[in-house]
């Protein structure tokens, strides 16, 4: 039986939504449409100030720990239905034993919290097989949930295709950097991809299913497809030619290994998604099809959205912003080599963030960069020698900004008075970069952090970022260093006071 538009008048939607996992690539996006739509919603996250700028003002956000009891019982107080998107993939150590136990507390804290539904993303795979360790921990979790006694709606899903997704920024890294593949066997494979757009209206349906006891849903997209085949559909929407020389051996450790040379997947990451891979991840049983007025777009639709996306702004959110994948990362000088390479600091002030944030709003132009302006000043220089716009653009207003603006050689991509800036650069690069201020705190101090990140093109970007990154290192911490000053000195009831410490990430 489908769901009709009326069975959509569910009293979930006045009810309390907790989401676990809204740091992460799903949970992010799962966020936005939950609040865009309106529902009530409570978010749980073990560190919450990082998830606080992020959501809207009616969300709620609450400190926990899916392996803490004690901070579970709080946080699903009053909870209707709880979506469960919590996993390890990229921790340390033992993540079965980890996610085992997650589930357990989960379900037993729900289950005593009067909990109504648990929600629960899981993957794709034929239990008969002999499934690697991801895939195996994940369908033990649905296991555990619906042994704890509140009715479960598990999905089971492939590939995630969408800006910013794991498997997307993988595609996109090979085809983009690689002339020519050196192919294992796991690249023909067969799975059944669905675009992150799909995924979620499946995740919002779930609230209005009626009440069964526990059923699983596996679900896809229109096609079934092997990773080779979503290279070439990826290069043929890039017009780039695709070119693979397969071969039998690449165990999945020296794969993991060289795509943590070439993309953005950390290698222990790169290995556990390997290993899954290596099983086919395609809808058997297509109830879900019939149930939900779904219909999933095809992987060349899926690919086309994702590119689309990727090229008008910078993801909404990413795989890589999960907190639970952070890991110990591959690096270079301390910067990550993949698709996207990043240059982070941060420094603490003894100032409220409306005070710090102005000098961070008045960069540029004649205001300069508060560092090495003679440097900045070489850069624009360079750039108009190839053609670039250079920095004789300055800016509209000296203290004014809004989306669009031009500074110097940067357009504002992002504003948020007093927390956010995200400027895109528009010089001659061999990629595309960014440089992003954001301050947080309260009325005593604040935290800035400064973050470059660029998407190089080729092994010339790769070249290009590194040759620069001393400078980097010289120019970049100069500038958060002179922020902070002029922000003090800006204020002469606060003269007195210094930065606290600095730090490089």
């Amino acid at each position: 039986m489908s769901i009709s538009k009326p069975m959509r008048e569910n009293t979930f939607k006045n009810k309390l939504i907790m989401l676990t996992g809204a740091t992460g690539y799903v949970g992010g996006r799962l966020l936005q449409m939950l609040e865009q739509h309106g529902y009530r919603v409570r978010c749980m996250a073990r560190r919450p100030e990082n998830l606080v700028p992020r959501v809207g003002p009616s969300t709620q956000v609450v400190k926990g720990d899916v392996l803490d009891l004690v901070s579970l019982q709080s946080a699903l107080k009053g909870v209707s239905v709880a979506y469960y998107l919590v996993h390890s993939m990229s921790s340390e150590g033992s993540f079965e034993e980890n996610d085992r136990k997650a589930a357990h507390n989960f379900g037993k804290i729900a289950k005593a919290a009067g909990v109504e539904r648990i929600i629960y993303l899981g993957g794709l795979g034929n239990d008969d097989d002999d499934l690697s360790p991801h895939l195996r921990s994940r369908q033990e979790v649905g296991k555990i949930l619906r042994q704890s006694g509140v009715p479960l709606l598990e999905f089971r899903a492939s590939i995630v295709i969408g800006s910013g997704s794991l498997s997307f920024q993988l595609i996109r890294s090979l085809v983009e950097r690689l002339p020519i593949m050196i192919t294992p066997k796991w690249v023909q494979v067969s799975a059944q991809p669905i675009a992150i757009e799909d995924l979620i209206e499946y995740l919002e349906a779930a609230l209005f299913v009626p009440d069964s006891g526990c059923r699983v849903y596996e679900i896809g997209g229109a096609d079934q497809v092997s990773y080779a085949d979503i290279m070439r559909i990826y290069g043929s929407c890039r017009n780039i030619v695709v070119r693979m020389i397969p071969v039998p051996f690449l165990s999945p450790h020296i794969s993991s290994l060289w795509l943590g040379l070439i993309t953005p997947l950390y290698a222990r990451i790169g290995r556990k998604l390997i290993q899954s891979i290596v099983h086919p991840t395609v809808v058997c049983d297509e109830s879900a099809l019939k149930v939900f007025k779904i219909q999933p777009m095809g992987v060349h639709d899926a690919i086309r959205r994702a590119i689309d996306n990727e090229d008008k702004e910078f993801a909404e959110t990413r795989w890589s912003d999960s907190l639970s994948s952070s890991g110990k990362i591959f690096s270079w000088f301390g910067v990550s080599f993949g698709s996207r390479l990043v240059d982070s600091r941060t420094i603490k002030v003894n100032m409220p963030p409306k005070f710090i944030f102005k000098p961070i709003q008045r960069i540029g132009g004649n205001t300069g960069w508060y560092a090495w302006n003679w440097l900045w000043q070489l850069r624009g220089f360079l750039d108009l020698l190839v053609g670039g716009v250079g920095m004789r653009r300055g800016r509209a207003h000296f203290e004014i900004l809004r989306v669009g603006d031009t500074v110097d050689f940067w357009r504002v991509e992002e504003h948020d008075p007093n927390h956010f800036l995200r400027l895109a650069a528009e010089m001659k690069l061999p990629g595309r970069a960014w440089l992003e201020f954001e301050v947080v705190g309260d009325d005593f101090s604040s935290t800035i952090r400064q973050t470059a990140i660029f998407d190089p093109v080729g092994l010339l970007g790769l070249i290009y970022w590194y040759a620069l990154y001393p400078l980097h290192q010289l120019v970049f911490a100069g500038m958060l260093r002179g922020i902070a000053d002029k922000a003090l000195s800006s204020n002469t009831n606060l003269q007195k006071m210094s930065p606290l410490k600095s730090d490089t990430s």
